[in-house]
């Protein structure tokens, strides 16, 4: 469970979230918060309309695999407060046999195709998008080429022009 931090940003969310921030680290301007994912979208609005936090800027999401490790996924949120001009990481793990997490459309509607990009290389789910499809490779593509147990030689079927 996480503890005080000297960082305000971390302490606001320790304070608000209390059991559901698992652990925090700080150090350089790199302040990182390990999250559950139940709680993934009230963690989000809070970071956005706090106003101490104001991080109306969500940069980037983006996926891990960590092949071997229980969790074996993590989905990490980039986030920055154009008007605070500090920054935060949310993390958050899933498990190999549920890799499910809420979107955050609804906090971030730019958050879209960040969405769509770690479904279509990684597998994860994104319950309640609008439109969850791949976004970089075609519909029938087979599997999830950033997981680490895909294979690198793998043959794909091929596509020709749509009629």
């Amino acid at each position: 469970m996480a503890g005080q931090t000297d960082s305000m940003v971390l302490n606001r969310l320790i304070e608000k979230f209390g059991d559901a921030v698992i652990s925090t680290h700080s150090g350089f301007g790199d302040e990182t918060a390990l999250v559950r994912r139940e709680r993934i979208v009230e963690i989000c609005a809070f970071l956005r309309d706090d106003p101490d936090l104001l991080f109306d800027m969500a940069m980037d999401l983006t996926g891990v695999d960590y092949l071997g490790e229980t969790p074996r996924f993590e989905v990490v949120y980039h986030l920055y407060s154009l008007a605070k001009k500090h920054r935060v990481r949310i993390k958050v793990r899933l498990h190999e046999e549920d890799p499910t997490i809420d979107s955050v459309i609804p906090v971030w509607v730019g958050m879209d195709w960040f969405e769509r990009e770690a479904y279509d290389m990684y597998g994860i789910v994104f319950r309640n998008h609008p439109n969850l499809k791949r976004i970089l490779l075609y519909e029938g593509f087979v599997g999830h080429p950033l997981r680490k147990d895909y294979p690198k030689a793998k043959r794909q079927p091929t596509v020709g022009p749509e009629e």
